[in-house]
């Protein structure tokens, strides 16, 4: 047995901790079938030394569980009396013990914390000599000194791109050397000329007036004896947003300029703590003696429009031997109004390369390169040419015949024509390399003006041009391919429209708009927890939600509310309740309740708002309905709106069973069961003589009577049918479905196809996708498509919106044809296409406890194979056809046996399951 990975709860980086609890995690291998975990112990301490000993030593032990027994593997709680010392190293490690007794340990694990009391920067004016007064205000601030922030905001007071730099001396070379560090807009951190990480795009975005992220990183390998220097490059991004002097786009800032800046000063403070064998600890923060310049980066726009003068680019300027005497001296600054917070959500980072696929020059001065892939991307050139050369750099989804960039939307022409980065060459007689700084789009074409491929031509030569994917660190999980390609070609687009849409919250597109739409949040999260883990960016997305939640309790439809909407496009509960819905999808994904105390009285605020907008004693029917369906009026809004209220109020129902707070509990419960009979009531119809079954109606054209397969489906997938009308509902949605169409918008697709899952007809699915006209996945993909687009078009606006995306739930579901049953995959059903058109299905998802593999062979058209892999702690339950001969069952210990019964409970292991049609 062994402990193969654990951590914290929603935290991808620990570095940084700044609460006073936390809970851990872990997950168990053994080869051994009959073994169990009996007991377990997690033990905290702040040296590493102390974890050796059965009894650590009381003044460096932070908490101990104790021996507890249990099998229990995930949400263990660790609350320390006193909380955590601030900017501390902490140890921990595990032990569990199996059912023979033997102990197995985990390595000593670490993470360092920051000031989990404090969230405010110190007001630098107020500790200045020339306000003596507020001495006695800030006394007790000042007093705190161990767990108070020490920096200040600094920046050259200005909203350019800046760089900042601090050289300093070390007499030796520390143990441990921790740094934290925040700019916003973006800012990329180097120490001694070194990146600091492989982070892009710090911080996340947030709602910058309630909080601002910092970042962590351990520089102890960057630092030695000697001259030593920091570098901070700042840019604009969303926080004080720049359309530069020629009119970029600026996505927030279009049509009727609802973008209000959160700050007029790039700005940035750090800390740098530093840790000596004879047990010193000293910080160097940022201040005033720091040095600041202009960046050779004039414009960062984040819609993919940077403005670089490689002329003014100070070469080595983040090194220790730099000469900054020509630097000005930085400002301190007031900054942003925004708490401080840990970045607890995965860093962006660089993923795959894409090489050019095709490469011409349509005309003199103009290359283009088609990378093959649509995605979100940082590009990178490499050209060569005389000083002062000027460079053009366009991005597209889509292009004309000659290959030159196009926006097909011609509502949207200002993005052809606004974005773009202009570098401007120092001539240097070698290749020169661009690559943004504070930018990215989605874009598969690449056009270049001002070059050629030409030596000859009199022009700048451009050497090479690649796309690079970028998006969120979250762990990579899941993998499945089929035995048919056009399948496989989807699972691909989808794979990269979802990869492209996870940052510091989950985008609608990389291109055109990268704003934090809630219903995609939650309407993909079931399909995206098989690829991606998204604990710790679901629990930074809940932050986003709370700090836009106004004081009425209404939840916007974006968090954070970089542009604000208005009506219907601010206040639906389909966006609203991601507030409500995250928590117990962390719950049943991930096994984890952290956020439910600091969520639930907001959602008990957000219930107590909806209750206002109830219509005919609890239906809701004031939002968008099936947003992209038929907008303005009609497309099911009582039956989805009500339906998705009355899980809100089960989920709120849950966190207070969760808290304790069982009289609310039940307050809830008797709630929910008001608006399910009033739902039932109004939408329900019994007495249709016309149809041969009970089905629900939605109230669009009331009293006129309707019956189409999402009002069936909204009501199904929600537990809204009472039980003699169950098969009457699944007839009449089946009914409606039966050519084979997609009746749908954007949120009654997912319920579809559960649906369709549930009623076992995997053809009509398929069928659906492989139409010739839209609405069509299949029709994109012939298209030259490889990725989603935004509506079911031939052309539009953005090509990477994954909003379309949630059949990815049903493939992984229906058709590799594993589901979770139990919280965070504790027990799990595997059921695979028996009755489908798939001959080969093989898959993998690397689930909470571990590895679940699945691969499924027919044989022949009797027989199928099925190979499973179970991990440890958790029980799979395998569905068998309910028609077939017999089924046989082996392992790699033991030998093959006979199957009696329909399904199959499978403990940790690798099984071999024969099956005969």
């Amino acid at each position: 047995m062994q402990i193969s990975r654990c951590g914290i709860h929603g935290f991808h980086e620990v570095l940084g901790i700044d609460t006073d609890e936390i809970r851990f995690y872990w997950a168990i291998e053994s080869e051994d079938k009959n073994a169990t975990q009996v007991f377990y112990r997690i033990v905290v301490t702040t040296d590493a030394a102390e974890l050796e000993s059965d009894r650590p030593d009381i003044s460096k032990l932070v908490w101990d569980s104790g021996r507890v027994e249990s099998n229990e593997q995930r949400n263990i709680l660790c609350k320390p009396s006193t909380g955590f010392q601030s900017t501390t190293s902490h140890f921990w490690r595990i032990t569990v013990w199996d059912q023979t007794n033997n102990a197995h340990h985990t390595a000593a694990n670490h993470f360092f914390t920051a000031y989990p009391r404090s969230h405010l920067l110190t007001p630098y004016s107020m500790n200045q000599t020339y306000m003596p007064h507020s001495s006695l205000i800030f006394k007790s601030w000042f007093e705190d000194e161990a767990n108070r922030w020490k920096a200040v905001w600094i920046g050259d007071g200005g909203d350019k791109p800046i760089y900042l730099r601090k050289a300093f001396e070390l007499a030796q070379k520390p143990v441990r050397a921790i740094l934290f560090a925040s700019g916003l807009g973006h800012f990329n951190m180097s120490v001694n000329g070194q990146p600091a990480s492989d982070h892009r795009l710090d911080p996340g975005w947030t709602n910058y007036h309630r909080r601002v992220q910092f970042t962590s990183y351990d520089v102890t390998g960057h630092l030695d004896s000697g001259h030593n220097a920091l570098g901070v490059h700042l840019g604009n991004g969303f926080y004080a947003g720049d359309k530069g002097g020629d009119d970029r786009f600026f996505w927030p800032m279009y049509e009727d300029n609802t973008y209000v800046r959160y700050g007029n000063e790039l700005c940035f403070f750090g800390e740098l703590h530093l840790f000596y064998g004879n047990g010193e600890h000293t910080v160097l923060i940022s201040d005033g003696s720091w040095k600041v310049s202009k960046s050779a980066t004039t414009l960062a726009n984040i819609y993919a429009s940077e403005n670089h003068d490689r002329r003014r680019y100070p070469s080595g300027w983040d090194s220790a031997s730099f000469d900054d005497t020509e630097w000005a001296p930085a400002k301190p600054l007031t900054g942003p109004r925004g708490h401080i917070y840990y970045q607890t959500q995965p860093p962006v980072v660089l993923h795959e390369t894409f090489q050019p696929r095709k490469v011409h020059s349509p005309r003199k001065g103009v290359v283009c390169y088609d990378l093959g892939q649509n995605a979100s991307t940082m590009v990178k050139i490499a050209v060569e040419g005389a000083a002062g050369s000027e460079i053009i750099v366009r991005y597209s989804e889509t292009v004309r015949e000659d290959g030159t960039v196009l926006m097909p939307d011609p509502l949207f022409k200002e993005f052809e024509t606004g974005v773009f980065s202009r570098i401007i060459l120092s001539g240097t007689g070698q290749p020169e390399i661009w690559e943004p700084d504070f930018s990215f789009t989605s874009a598969r074409y690449i056009q270049v003006e001002g070059v050629s491929l030409d030596a000859g031509s009199g022009l700048p030569v451009i050497h090479s041009a690649v796309g690079r994917h970028i998006s969120s660190a979250a762990r990579k999980l899941g993998h499945m391919t089929t035995d048919k390609a056009d399948v496989n070609s989807l699972l691909s687009a989808l794979y990269w429209s979802f990869s492209s849409n996870l940052f510091s919250y989950h985008t609608d597109c990389p291109q055109i708009e990268k704003f934090g739409w809630l219903e995609v949040t939650h309407l993909l999260a079931p399909a995206t927890q098989y690829i991606r883990d998204m604990e710790s960016l679901y629990t930074k997305i809940l932050d986003d939600i709370l700090d836009s939640q106004e004081p009425s309790g209404l939840v916007p439809t974006m968090a954070p509310e970089i542009r604000y909407m208005c009506g219907p496009l601010h206040d639906t509960i389909t966006w609203g309740c991601a507030l409500c819905l995250l928590p117990d999808i962390l719950r049943q994904y991930y096994g984890s309740t952290h956020v439910i105390p600091k969520v639930y009285p907001a959602a008990v605020q957000y219930m107590e708002y909806m209750k206002t907008k109830e219509r005919k004693g609890g239906l809701i029917e004031h939002g968008l309905g099936d947003w992209g369906r038929g907008i303005a009026f009609g497309n099911n809004q009582a039956n989805i709106e009500t339906a998705v209220y009355y899980r809100c109020l089960q989920c709120v129902e849950m966190m207070a069973h969760e808290l304790g707070k069982l009289q609310e509990a039940e307050k809830f419960k008797q709630w929910s069961a008001r608006i399910y009979d009033v739902y039932n009531q109004h939408l329900l119809v019994t007495d249709d003589q016309s149809r041969p079954y009970a089905y629900y109606t939605s109230l669009d054209n009331y009293p006129e009577r309707d019956c189409d397969a999402i009002a069936q489906a909204m009501a199904l997938q929600f537990g809204l049918v009472p039980t003699k009308f169950h098969s009457d509902v699944m007839a009449a949605f089946l009914d409606d479905v039966a050519d084979g169409k997609i009746r749908a918008g954007e949120i009654g697709l997912r319920f579809l196809f559960n649906t369709l899952a549930d009623a076992k007809r995997p053809d009509l699915v398929l069928q659906m996708v492989r139409q010739e006209e839209h609405p069509s996945y299949m029709r994109f993909l012939r298209r030259g498509e490889t990725t989603l687009l935004e509506f079911w078009q031939d052309e539009c606006r953005s090509k990477c919106h994954d909003m379309l995306g949630t059949i990815y739930e049903w493939f992984y579901a229906a058709v590799l044809g594993l589901k979770p049953v139990s919280e965070a995959y504790r027990t799990f059903e595997i059921n695979p296409p028996y009755e489908s058109e798939f001959d080969h299905v093989k898959g993998s998802v690397d689930s909470p406890y571990g590895l679940i593999l699945i691969e499924f062979m027919r044989t022949d058209k009797t027989s199928v194979k099925l190979d499973l892999q179970v991990p440890f702690g958790t029980t799979a339950i395998v569905k068998l056809p309910a028609d077939m001969r017999q089924a046989e069952i082996g392992s790699a210990k033991e030998a093959i046996k006979s199957v009696h019964g329909r399904e199959l409970e499978l403990s940790h292991g690798s099984y071999t399951v024969f099956v005969q049609l």
